[in-house]
Parts: C-alpha cells; sequence; structure tokens
C-alpha cells in the first residue's frame, strides 16, 4: 500500500513492521470496546444532564458553559482510514536484555528535563522552529492522564493529585497514570470546587493531563478534514506530499496543565495547539522520539519513529472551561473525534537507551 510505502522510504530501518495495531487497544492505549464512540457521546449527553445538580463530593458544581458543537456541511472526509494499516509493536532489546534491538528508533516520553539527553545515536535532528513555518498543520488533539514525560520539579513523581492513584484509575477507564504536578493544594478551592463538564468525559478538577498535538505536513490543512480521529489518519492523509525525512514532515507538540475552576485561568484556543503566551510555551524541549500510548513500554517499542517532538517543560494551569471549549471544538469538526474526548492512559517513562541524544532547547 502507498502509505506502508511511503513509511517505509523515511524511516527504512522498520522492516520488522507489520499491518497492525496490538489487538485489543490502539496505539494511544485505550480499550477498545464495541460501541466506544457511542459511549462517549452518552458521556457528554451525562454530562450536559448534570448541569446545576449536586456533586457527589458535596456542594454546588459551578455551571459550564455552553459553546457550538454545530458542524460543517457534511462532505466526504478524505482522511478516513489514511493511517490503517497499522504497524505493529516492536521489541525494544535484543534477546540479551542489554542492546537495543535492530531497528527500534527513538521513544517518547521522555526525560525532558534541562540538560537531560539520551543515549541512543541519532543521525538527524528534529524540527526546532514553530512547526507552522515548516508547513505542519495540527491534525489531532489528545491527552493523557498524568504525563508521559518527565521534567524535574514541574511534573514528576514527587506530584500530587486530588484522588488516590486507584481511584483515579476508576475514573479513567482504568488507565495507566503518568506523573503529576505539583500544583494542586487541597486548601485552594480552584482545586477542589466541582465544574459541570459539559462536553468532556471523565475529567477531573486538580488532575494532571498532559495534552499532545499531533501535526504533519501530510494532513489536508485548512479544510474540514484536517482534524482527524484517530490520529494517524490525519498524519498520513495525503502521503504524496512527503519531502524529507519523517521528522521533517511530523511532530508533536505537548503540554502539560494542571486543572482548575477558576476563570483567571482561562484559554480559548487549546483546539488549535499548544498555548504561547506569558510563561507558557517558552520552556521547550525538542527531539526526535516515537508515538506513545500505553501499548508500548520499555518492552515494546513504537515503530512509528522518528518524529519530532516539542514538549513545554513547565506545568500550566488551565481551567475547566477552556478544556471543556476544546472538547466541544472536537464535537464540531467533520471527523468525529469523541474517542478523544477523554484521558489516555501514559506510558511508563522511557528507558534512556533507547531515548534519543539529539535533545535541544527553545527559550
Amino acid at each position: 500500500m502507498k502509505l506502508s510505502i511511503v513509511f517505509l522510504l523515511c524511516c527504512s530501518y522498520v522492516t520488522t513492521s507489520v499491518a497492525a495495531s496490538v489487538r485489543g487497544n490502539d496505539a494511544e492505549g485505550r480499550v477498545l470496546k464495541k460501541g466506544s464512540k457511542k459511549a462517549s457521546k452518552k458521556g457528554s449527553k451525562k454530562a450536559a444532564e448534570s448541569y446545576g445538580k449536586k456533586s457527589k463530593k458535596g456542594g454546588d458544581m459551578t455551571p459550564g458553559f455552553v459553546f457550538s458543537t454545530r458542524k460543517p456541511p457534511a462532505g466526504v472526509n478524505i482522511c478516513a482510514g489514511k493511517g490503517d494499516p497499522r504497524f505493529e509493536n516492536i521489541n525494544c532489546f535484543a534477546d540479551d536484555g542489554v542492546d537495543v534491538a535492530e531497528g527500534v528508533g527513538g521513544q517518547a516520553g521522555v526525560n525532558v528535563t534541562k540538560g537531560y539527553n539520551g543515549n541512543l545515536d541519532a543521525d538527524h535532528e528534529p524540527i526546532k522552529v514553530p512547526y507552522y513555518t515548516k508547513g505542519l498543520c495540527p491534525v489531532n488533539v489528545h491527552w493523557h492522564l498524568g504525563t508521559e514525560h518527565y521534567s524535574i520539579g514541574q511534573f514528576d513523581e514527587t506530584g500530587t493529585g486530588p484522588t488516590p492513584v486507584e481511584h483515579r484509575r476508576r475514573l479513567a477507564g482504568k488507565a495507566r497514570k503518568g506523573y503529576q504536578c505539583k500544583l494542586f493544594d487541597e486548601d485552594e478551592s480552584m482545586y477542589t470546587t466541582p465544574y459541570d463538564w459539559k462536553y468532556c468525559v471523565g475529567m477531573e478538577i486538580g488532575q494532571t493531563y498532559e495534552v499532545h498535538w499531533p501535526h504533519s505536513a501530510l494532513g489536508d490543512c485548512g479544510t474540514p478534514n484536517q482534524y482527524q480521529t484517530p490520529f494517524y489518519d490525519g498524519v498520513l492523509c495525503l502521503p504524496d506530499r512527503m519531502v524529507g525525512d519523517l521528522q521533517d514532515n511530523v511532530g508533536v507538540q505537548s503540554q502539560v496543565y494542571t486543572i482548575v475552576n477558576d476563570e483567571d485561568y482561562y484559554y480559548p484556543d487549546m483546539f488549535k495547539g499548544m498555548t504561547v503566551y506569558g510563561d507558557m510555551g517558552q520552556d521547550i524541549a525538542m527531539f526526535t522520539g516515537s508515538t506513545t500510548g500505553t501499548s508500548r513500554n520499555n518492552t515494546l517499542c513504537s515503530a512509528y519513529s522518528p518524529i519530532t517532538w516539542q514538549v513545554d517543560r513547565v506545568c500550566h494551569k488551565i481551567s475547566a472551561s477552556s478544556f471543556d471549549k476544546m472538547c466541544a471544538d472536537m464535537l464540531s469538526q467533520n471527523d468525529d473525534m469523541s474517542d478523544d474526548l477523554y484521558a489516555h492512559g501514559s506510558r511508563p517513562l522511557v528507558d534512556d537507551r533507547i531515548a534519543n541524544n539529539n535533545h535541544a532547547n527553545r527559550n
């Protein structure tokens, strides 16, 4: 198929990949259940119907805002199915468990603390300028429970949140949790006052989420088909546009937030990409890695590598209404993005041996 040919031309060392995902999970670690999109839609409806009701934690919920979810006129989605067939995960290490297996490229999420570099030699560089300057557009947005990347003093093993790990796993459908920010304070109402979510599903005030915006030069940019779920359809929509290597055509923005119930932290355009304002989007780690999600770990690696990553090292506060507007924007797209309205699980931190050594900084 054209997709497989294009990918192999750009990333020829991935010779052990085959056209399938790990059965039962998609590449972002979501458990695939029959009727999952229907379930997501029901979740949104249920959230909308809860307006003005009492929170289970006690006290009144803060009423949510109503945003438009009107879709564009119906048309043909030329990107549908372009991400298939998927490449299977590959073994990260050789049989000795020490040497990196042949064909394995650098992985993500990794340590992004300033000064860190992985141990895997990379013979290429990431994109070091804003993606739009290179013709890449955002083709999806989704987020993970906790963080997949690691930034000492910002989101690490000392971070905290509003509920115990076990309860968080239940809220997220047993999604694997990642690291948390250090902002949560149970004595401040912005971290504890419930919010009446109308569009996002299973979200929690005071919790940490890592948001990803996959970008691609191969997306159907500037059209109603620009945004796609699964993101592979958007990233690989128009493979004939490939110029150069994969990491020059595909990249991901990543920004980490603690959700607060405070409108002083409202930003209206989360759907479009990383927020760059004030101290947001300023301290950026840039490197090449892979796709992430809980189907990958330090035993099974993603075959989708190398792609550029640009990760904000700092944790930021964001209002619940900002997130909910983003979910409303997702529901207004031509493609059905309802399978990305909730947090996905987080991949374990990548072993230094399979993290690339081409980290760069922008600040």
